[in-house]
This record gives C-alpha cells, structure tokens and sequence, in this order.
C-alpha cells in the first residue's frame, strides 16, 4: 500500500506513477485467443463444444439451455433473493427508461429538411462471468438497457463450470425477459456470438465483462461487431475527511479490493489521524474477511492513500486517475461533483456506498475501467442505439445551397460529386 503526499518533494513523480500503473493481465493471452477465435470461425459448434470441455470441464448436450431448465434452476433461487433482484430490475429500468432520447427534425432558412433518428441495434450479445465469480446483477445491468433501447433480440452467454450455474443468474434472465441462453464462456463464447455456430446465430454488438481471455476477445472481434468497452480490473476512489467512520471507508475500500488481485482502492483524506485509522480498520477486517486472500493481494500491492492539505486539491488528482467509482464522503458532496471530469460513476454522500450502485442504484454498473474515463462512460440505453441523419432538398433549397458544394468539390478534385449537384442547378 502506498502513502503519497501533496507536501512530498517528490509526490508528482510518486502520483504520476500512480496514474500510469498498467494493472491488466501480464501475461499474454493475444496468440492463445486468436487461435480460439479462429477455430471457431471455422469448426463452429463442434470446437465451442471442446473449448467448453476442456476450460469449463462440462460437457454439455446442447450449448442452448431450454425454457424447461432454465424455469427449474430459477425455481431454486431463495425467494428473497428474486425480490431483490425485482428491486433492483424496477430501479435500473426506471433510471435507463429516462435515457430514450428523442429525435431531431427541422427545416432550416434555406428550406432543407433535416433530421435525425434514433433507431436500436437488432440483436446483441451479453456475456456474464460464472466462473470463480458469478454476478445476477450483470443480468439486470446489460440485458436491461438493451430491452429498453428496443433491442428485437438478447442472446445470453454464461458458463457452466462443472454443469453448474447460479440459481440466481437465471432467475435475473428471467426478470429481465431474456430467453435465449447458451452454457457457453470465454473466448470461445465471444467468437460464437461474433461470427455465429450452427447454433447460434451471431449478433451486432457484444457487452459484458469477464476475465482476461474474453476482454481479448472482444477486442479482436470488434470490427465485425461492436463492443461496450474491453473491461479491466475494479477501481474505488474515496474522497473522506475526519468526520468519518473509518471502518465505514474501510469497508468501501475493500468492497472493490475483493473483486480481484489487480483492483485499485486509494482513499483521498486531508487527515493524516483519519487515514491511519482507515488503514487500521483495514488490516482488522482483512483478518476474517472470507475474501481476505484476493482483497489482501489487491490492498498490499495497488492501494494507496494520498494525505492532501485541503480536500479541494482532490479534484485534479481524482480527474488525472479517471477512477471507475468515486465516492465523495463529505458535507456537501454536489459541489465537489460538479468540478469532476472523468470517472465512471459518483456516489455523493456518507451514507451512499459504491456497493448500492452495484446492484440496485438506477445507474448502470458497467463502467470504464483502466483510467478510461477519460474518454468513455459506463453502459446506457445509448449504447443499444444508432443514429440516422437525413436531409431533404427541393428545388429551391437546392438551388440556394448547391453552388456552394460544387465550389468545395472542385476544390477536392472531385468532379463527378460537383457534377452531380450542377446537373441539378441547370
């Protein structure tokens, strides 16, 4: 865990550092997916089958899984945990049902129509981790937005290590109206959504997060279909000061650490006292926290703490690292929010855990991760849409705007463009 300090003569070389930790998979997985991508581009059916064997030690009798499993594994899902996830469905739809934009029409003083439609994708892939963890809530969060979006089709993709799945994850499927389920994952899965099986029929767009295999292998399919974002390790940024509970912090803190050996948590704290009993707080529930081995690795080798002056020297900080989560624990955290650029999603209060956003907030929790958001935002209904332009001339709008786009075509040396406006001037 490092400490940095604003005050050190050698915090801008410490914190840039920071900011350029790469905590990505080290090892190169490019070759080994490409050959999977291949394969199955090729063999189709039968070489998801033996990738699924052999990763997922399953065998499965058909990748696609029946309305009658999937109705009984459901069934076995505690029924306050389908009330749960009917709380957080009715929440993320609410909030993602707000985001339908609407179109755009006009005529402008030269008399051309223009315009612009919004019109959803036809048919999408969502992936949901089931290996060492397996999240309902991913459920919600992809399938969700893309129904709402008017997507016609959502195809699911979860594995099934060992024949097993989450009672949950199906009972998610279900609230979430998805119906076309394959036992299917890694990168393996990605190339049968992409370029399609006997079985499967390929889709447009491919969303979710995994592990290092599957990030890679959206990114080598996009192109042939487009993808949300290639995801890496969790991210948590608290801003706190003394007025506090650290253990609270602490608990923050760990609640991305546990995701994953290469998830960030840095705390921002202009108490020095403060940030020393949060990193007590730490090491006492480390002690019998159950995922104590992950969260432990993440906390010892990427955590940090950064003591400031005054919490207002924050701001820059938390705008170079582009954290995933923010949490802004302090009196009147909109003021604070309304100064920060980049970051995937903000909780404003003492009393608003990241946690909440995880599973049934209203916004999404698929977020840019890798100090991506600087320049990306987390999954919407907008990313389940497309947009048509138009535009409208009659006769005399063209004759108003017409020798102006002749002008520019000769300009560019391209004749027959300005030919084909000036045969319509004469």
């Amino acid at each position: 865990m490092q400490l940095l300090k604003t005050t050190d003569t050698d915090f801008s070389v410490r914190f840039k550092a920071l900011v350029s930790d790469r905590r990505e998979a080290t090892v190169d997985v490019s070759g080994t997916v490409k050959n999977i991508l291949a394969d199955v581009k090729v063999r189709g059916d039968a070489a998801v089958q033996e990738y699924t064997s052999r990763f997922d030690h399953y065998t499965p009798p058909s990748l696609h899984l029946s309305a009658d499993f999937i109705s009984e594994q459901a069934a076995q899902c505690p029924q306050n945990v389908k009330e749960s996830l009917q709380l957080a469905a009715d929440r993320i739809g609410s909030f993602h049902q707000k985001q339908l934009p609407q179109n755009i029409g006009y005529t402008d003083t030269a008399g051309v129509k223009l315009g612009l439609n919004w019109v959803s994708l036809s048919q999408v892939g969502i992936y949901v981790p089931g290996g060492r963890a397996s999240y309902p809530s991913s459920v919600l969060m992809n399938a969700l937005p893309a129904k709402i979006a008017g997507v016609d089709r959502i195809v699911m993709a979860v594995p099934m290590p060992g024949g097993a799945i989450n009672p949950a994850v199906l009972a998610a499927a279900q609230i979430a109206g998805v119906t076309e389920i394959y036992s299917i994952g890694g990168a393996q899965a990605i190339a049968a959504l992409a370029y399609g099986t006997e079985t499967i029929t390929p889709v447009d767009k491919i969303v979710g997060p995994g592990n290092a295999y599957v990030a890679e292998a959206k990114r080598q399919v996009f192109g042939t279909v487009g993808i949300d974002s290639v995801a890496g390790p969790s991210e948590i940024l608290v801003v706190a000061d003394s007025q506090n509970n650290p253990e609270w912090i602490a608990w923050d803190l760990l609640s991305q650490a546990e995701h994953d050996p290469s998830a960030q948590s840095i705390l921002i704290t202009d108490s020095a006292q403060f940030a020393e009993n949060v990193i007590q707080s730490i090491e006492q529930i480390l002690t019998h926290l159950p995922t104590k081995e992950v969260a432990t690795a993440s906390w010892q080798k990427h955590g940090a703490v950064i003591l400031v002056e005054d919490l207002t020297e924050s701001i820059p900080i938390l705008n170079q690292l582009a954290p995933e989560h923010v949490e802004l624990c302090i009196d009147n955290p909109q003021g604070f929010a309304d100064q920060i650029k980049s970051a995937g999603s903000m909780f404003l209060g003492r009393y608003t855990p990241e946690a909440i956003g995880d599973y049934l907030g209203g916004p999404n929790h698929v977020l840019p991760t890798a100090r991506s958001a600087r320049f990306a935002s987390g999954l919407s209904v907008y990313d389940f849409l497309k947009r048509i332009t138009y535009l409208e001339c009659n006769q005399e709008a063209l004759q108003k705007i017409g020798k102006a786009a002749v002008t520019l075509a000769e300009t560019e040396g391209l004749p027959a463009h300005g030919g084909s406006v000036s045969i319509r001037l004469q």
